[in-house]
């Protein structure tokens, strides 16, 4: 493939996933789950190809690319028990009742794929939020083709994965036209507004998400943008977990803020913490000899230190620590320090997020200077609470609830695990929608509601007929019944 995609190619991948669209939807669940193994199996018999090409591509190094895979593989298998379990047809069946006011028709109800779904690849996760990575699992997941549009920061790795999926799903019986990959900015701009594309997901930064979130909109047939756009992800320390773990709490810190040279989405960015308790110094302590490295790409690289200088610009900032010296082109680990006032005033500076290995403290002397500080916060995928028993933290409770999708008791918010229950999402900024991009309910986002009214049995989808039904999880009548 160019690197460019031309629109004669866009269309002619366009309509090959058209076309792909009503099978995928119309697979039973052991075809569908079947071949969303056969594209995890590929990628680990593949496993050492795919790293190399990913550590030169990314500089992530050997480890970290190597768990990836492990990450993306059991995302794939967790999508296929998913999609086996069934639950996430949401199947409801209503029967007629001539004797209602008014008589009641027969209703049946599920969940069905949306179509062609466009999927943008994310810079810091070459694997796991990339082309063959939870967006495009959820989709396959949900009965979609997808078409991907690969990140410029690994196009070889883009276009190596691409081609390994594509043929394990069309060796397991998947139709041509299941996944494809497009590149350049100009081909992903097209792409959102492509009329077979039914909905998109998209993990990247605020000002390229919303640019693809206003094109999908602005649409003659406008259609869902799923987008993770950024998040500041804050921190709240009381005084008693201070006194209690502050040594702890402030080594921990440190290891997540600079874990993956501080391009983690769920990076703890802006960190609350007494005046006065000796914390800073705790972190300074550890920050001191914390190594950055290098960061994912040339872009990324040159904005770091023009994030740094306006954080550092604003009057209140100092700064607490700096890690170790960094060689050319590589990210040094900075600690910076403001007050909860100046937060309350000027959180459209203060609370800008800054991709790389930098935190902000954020120190509070009183209870109210917390609270007006945290209404100031933006929309985040995690907020964290550190606090001991007996502190009176209910309303600080309250507004990182309100302002995030996951609330951490314990442990630091980078890491995010792969199961049934995860939500990884969160107001505006963070995503553009209430769903979630990791997890079983990350399915969710591309399907649509369709009622049969009054249907003959054999005109029904299968897995709404009476003999399916006794077998798979429904609500009928109002009354949950789990299936066997």
């Amino acid at each position: 493939m160019s690197t460019t995609t031309t629109p004669t190619e866009l269309e002619a991948l366009a309509r090959a996933a058209a076309a792909a669209a009503p099978i995928w939807r119309a697979t039973d669940a052991a075809t569908r789950a079947s071949w969303l193994r056969a594209a995890a199996d590929a990628l680990d018999a593949n496993i050492d190809e795919l790293v190399a090409v990913a550590d030169e591509e990314t500089r992530l190094g050997q480890t970290r690319l190597r768990g990836e895979v492990g990450r993306t593989t059991g995302q794939l298998r967790l999508f296929a028990s998913v999609v086996e379990e069934g639950s996430y047809l949401e199947l409801t069946v209503d029967d007629a009742d001539a004797s209602a006011t008014p008589p009641r028709p027969e209703l049946r109800r599920m969940l069905t794929g949306v179509g062609p779904v466009a999927v943008f690849s994310a810079s810091n996760f070459p694997f796991a939020f990339s082309v063959a990575g939870g967006d495009t699992a959820s989709a396959f997941a949900a009965g979609n083709p997808v078409i991907v549009k690969a990140h410029s920061g690994h196009p070889r790795l883009s276009e190596r994965t691409a081609a390994i999926v594509a043929a394990a799903l069309a060796e397991a019986g998947a139709p041509e036209g299941s996944l494809a990959l497009v590149e350049g900015r100009e081909a992903g701009n097209a792409l959102v507004q492509h009329p077979s594309i039914q909905a998109a997901g998209f993990t990247g930064s605020l000002g390229g998400g919303r640019a693809l979130f206003d094109l999908a909109s602005s649409r003659p047939d406008p259609i869902p943008f799923y987008g993770e756009l950024g998040s500041v992800n804050p921190v709240v320390i009381t005084p008693a977990a201070v006194a209690a773990r502050g040594e702890m709490l402030a080594q921990g810190l440190v290891g997540s803020y600079t874990l993956g040279v501080g391009q983690f989405c769920t990076k703890p960015g802006v960190v609350f913490v007494p005046d006065g308790s000796g914390f800073e110094e705790l972190v300074a302590g550890f920050a001191a000899g914390a190594a950055g490295g290098p960061l994912l790409t040339d872009r990324i690289t040159a904005a770091f230190p023009s994030g740094i200088e306006h954080l550092e610009a604003d009057p209140s900032v100092s700064v607490v620590a700096r890690g170790l010296p960094a060689e050319a082109g590589s990210a040094q680990p900075v600690v910076l320090a403001t007050d909860a006032a100046a937060v309350a005033t000027r959180p459209e500076t203060l609370l800008e997020e800054c991709f790389g290995p930098v935190t902000l403290l954020v120190r509070y002397s009183a209870d109210e200077e917390l609270h007006a500080a945290l209404e100031a916060v933006p929309g985040s995928l995690t907020a964290t609470l550190h606090s001991e028993p007996g502190d009176a933290v209910a309303a600080v409770l309250e507004v990182l609830t309100r302002k995030a999708g996951r609330v951490l008791f314990a442990g630091w918010p980078t890491g995010v695990a792969v199961t049934w229950s995860q939500h990884h999402g969160g107001p505006w900024p963070a995503t553009t929608s209430l769903h979630t991009s990791v997890g079983a309910t990350a399915i969710r986002r591309f399907l649509r509601p369709v009622v049969f009214q009054d249907a003959p049995q054999a005109l029904l989808p299968d897995v709404l007929r009476d003999r399916s039904l006794e077998r798979l999880p429904h609500r009928r009548n109002g009354v949950l019944h789990t299936g066997r």
